[in-house]
């Protein structure tokens, strides 16, 4: 691949990324309803993109699992915490039976889906926006730095059989960035350096995201999870290595804890 082909889609994929940044910090400041109904429209979406992989026969079945997937996550923002789990059951168990095959793989991949919007309004609505503005800044810039450095160093890839383009250098540079970010937020917020190693293996966990959607459309056959952000691909495409960074905070918040002092 020569040089001007690495970076053929970089203007793309730079002018998509910042306007998806600056959507996602202001909706991040505001809070409330306006980032509720942010995480909603993103997990609809994402389950939306689920079906069409899965299913490219079923168009009303991806409309209406997206539809109850966004409607299950908006309203458990607002009933109590065994309410929520209930619900985003429901696009589950209503997706196990309108699809006639591959239900193993849209539950799995859903319930994570529907983890993650939990997880984000409970750091956004119970610990504040310096919490999710840290979650936000640690999965940018473990896929930013690891994207980079993956392309000017090249070297051994990470997993080839699963996800041809990912390199050691990249994977271990976006660890890299992840704490600088934890040390930076521990230094100005008076956290304690612990949130430098949370920071490392939120990175881990938002690469492992990134993998297991990298497995899905191998398994799939596709290239992206739909064509809805130029130079990105789909939401999932973009938004993988978030599902499973929030997923592991929001095992973390609830059996280990977690620094205090940035709401």
């Amino acid at each position: 691949m020569s040089s001007t082909e690495k970076w053929s889609d970089l203007a793309t994929r730079v002018g998509s990324g910042v306007a998806m940044v600056l959507v996602g910090a202001v909706c991040i400041l505001m809070g409330g309803l306006t980032f509720h109904v942010l995480v909603a429209v993103i997990c609809g979406l994402m389950v939306w993109e689920l079906v069409g992989m899965l299913r490219t026969d079923a168009a009303n079945q991806q409309v209406l699992l997206g539809a109850v997937a966004a409607v299950s996550i908006f309203a458990a923002g607002y009933v109590w915490a065994v309410f929520s789990l209930l619900l985003i059951l429901v696009p589950v168990v209503v997706g196990y039976s309108v699809l006639e095959r591959s239900r193993r793989v849209y539950m799995a991949f859903t319930l994570m889906i529907l983890l993650s919007g939990i997880s984000l309004m409970l750091i956004r609505d119970d610990m504040g926006g310096g919490w999710m503005l840290w979650l936000a800044f640690v999965v940018v810039i473990t896929d930013v730095v690891g994207y980079f450095a993956g392309r000017a160093f090249g070297g051994p890839k990470f997993w080839p059989a699963i996800s041809p383009k990912k390199t050691w250098s990249g994977t271990a540079a976006g660890w890299i960035g992840a704490a600088i970010v934890g040390a930076v937020f521990s230094i100005n917020t008076g956290t304690g350096m612990s949130l430098v190693w949370i920071s490392i293996l939120v990175a881990m966990a938002s690469q492992l995201g990134d993998i297991a959607e990298s497995a899905l459309k191998r398994k799939m056959g596709v290239k992206d999870s739909s064509n809805l952000i130029p130079g990105h691909g789909g939401l999932m495409d973009r938004f993988d290595g978030m599902l499973g960074a929030s997923v592991f905070v929001l095992f973390v918040i609830q059996f280990v804890g977690f620094p205090a002092g940035l709401g």
